[in-house]
């Protein structure tokens, strides 16, 4: 039986060449190609596919957040990033979301084919340079605690919105600021707090407050 395979990525052209590539293989069939995370998430529970390769700069509904929404539709379904981004934000968050590998959009199609098939048996395959990111992560000295961090008050406020699951346009509009400016404060609770996204800051400031709320 062959793996089933179903992609998200808004280029078209591209999109038509992973469908070719899929199917010419003999352990692989495309079962849907989508343009977008809505359009994916009307299609793929229907034929409910093995594997998903998804992008992360989708229009509309961000590639996380539609990894997110499949696995809730299909815990089964294996997903693998295939992004051009390679920052340690979109590694952690696309991880978070449940997905089972992050691929660069260089490497061949060869290798892509060679991932999906490692995927299934079991593998979370990743390109070098991602796997060598995360790596440096767990090198990283244990991060300070929140108490230590040293956060201003406006970081402080903005980071217990990020905990409740806002986005920044939301934050932006709860205190009357631009969404630049408030992407700026996360990026600094990211460096005071050695995290690398939203998710492991939300368990810094809630960890924080469990403590707090003991003593």
């Amino acid at each position: 039986m062959k793996i089933k395979v179903g992609i998200v990525e808004d280029d078209r052209a591209a999109r038509e060449n992973w469908v070719k590539i899929l199917n010419a293989h003999p352990k692989l069939t495309c079962v849907a190609a989508c343009a977008t995370g809505k359009e994916a998430l009307k299609l793929l529970p229907d034929c409910r596919p093995d594997v998903v390769l998804m992008d992360i700069n989708l229009p509309g509904m961000a590639g996380i957040q539609c990894t997110a929404l499949v696995k809730k539709a299909l815990p089964n379904t294996l997903i693998l990033m295939v992004t051009a981004f390679s920052n340690n934000d979109y590694i952690f968050e696309a991880l978070q979301a449940g997905a089972s590998g992050y691929l660069l959009k260089s490497k061949s199609s060869e290798e892509v084919v060679h991932s999906i098939l490692d995927v299934m048996e079991g593998g979370a395959p990743m390109t070098g340079q991602i796997a060598r990111r995360v790596i440096e992560v767990f090198r990283k000295p244990a991060p300070k605690g929140l108490a230590e961090a040293e956060l201003t008050a406006r970081e402080n406020e903005i980071l217990q919105w990020v905990a409740k699951g806002l986005s920044n346009k939301e934050i932006a509009a709860k205190i009357d600021t631009t969404v630049y400016t408030v992407r700026k404060h996360v990026e600094h609770i990211y460096e005071k707090l050695h995290v690398h996204c939203r998710t492991e800051a939300a368990a810094k400031y809630l960890g924080g407050a469990d403590k707090a709320a003991s003593r």
